[in-house]
């Protein structure tokens, strides 16, 4: 295969998605010995790209872990649910499927101009907690990529009014499992790049309003598009922000601090110091 200048190999992806879920992993101290993950698998390009990278972990660690894929068909018709257990069978990977009657929950119990992804949302990661804590597993790992906690730190400031985005690594609300989110560094660019040339089997979800009910954060992705043409590194300083936290400049008073303030903390591109050319990862 010929390969242009500037266009990386599926190799080359893979390699760098890996490195960067292994930082992850690290960083927030995702995995440790004998942990029983269950893997959210849905069929996207998302889930997929993060289960393959987690059994490549698992094989390289120096810690002992296992894995299970875990797959919630919420019953929307049309759903391949057979393409990903085909997929999951073929790489021998153990898996569970959870067939569910949301879809008719939703349609009967739905209020008239409620949103429809949010109570989809909370009947799935429902079934993926009480199913994982069935099959022994502490942990449960999520397929949120880097701009998906970007995004979601914009939509909070823009129509919520609220500073914040997503945990890499969270004790969910049963106060049981372990949520994580180890694809926390990598670029979607890459992944949807990878899944491309790896030529996985995606998998529609199907859902009537897909793309409808989203049109707020595909504001966000055209929005980060544009200012990415003059600030290149928006994204990667966007994801930092959220691990540089300066408590003190901020309004929230539940956060104050009797500590006296002996001088301001440096602000990174200040116009009165360098700019910060620290960006993660």
């Amino acid at each position: 295969m010929t390969v242009l200048p500037d266009e990386v190999t599926t190799d080359q992806l893979y390699r760098r998605m890996r490195h960067l879920m292994g930082k992850a992993v690290a960083d927030f101290g995702m995995i440790q010995e004998g942990d029983r993950v269950a893997v959210a698998v849905s069929g996207g390009k998302d889930s997929y790209t993060m289960l393959l990278l987690l059994e490549e972990l698992r094989r390289r660690a120096p810690v002992s872990f296992e894995l299970i894929a875990l797959n919630i068909d919420s019953g929307y018709p049309g759903y391949r649910t057979d393409v990903i257990e085909g997929f999951l069978r073929e790489r021998g990977t153990a898996y569970r499927m959870v067939p569910t009657e949301h879809y008719a929950i939703i349609q009967e119990k739905r209020r008239p101009g409620s949103s429809f992804c949010s109570i989809c949302a909370r009947l799935k990661r429902g079934t993926l907690y009480s199913v994982a804590r069935e099959l022994g597993c502490n942990k449960l790992a999520l397929g949120h990529h880097r701009d998906d906690f970007i995004e979601t730190l914009l939509l909070n400031q823009f129509f919520v009014g609220s500073l914040k985005a997503m945990s890499a690594s969270m004790l969910a609300d049963d106060g049981v499992t372990t949520v994580i989110r180890p694809l926390v560094y990598v670029a979607e660019s890459d992944i949807i790049s990878y899944s491309r040339q790896a030529s996985l089997p995606v998998v529609c979800c199907c859902c009537p309003v897909c793309g409808k009910a989203d049109m707020q954060r595909k504001r966000m992705k055209n929005l980060l598009k544009e200012l990415e043409k003059d600030i290149p590194h928006i994204r990667n300083s966007l994801l930092k922000s959220l691990s540089n936290v300066h408590p003190r400049h901020l309004l929230d008073g539940r956060l104050k601090t009797a500590t006296p303030i002996s001088a301001p903390d440096p602000v990174p591109g200040d116009l009165s110091g360098k700019q910060d050319r620290n960006i993660l990862p």
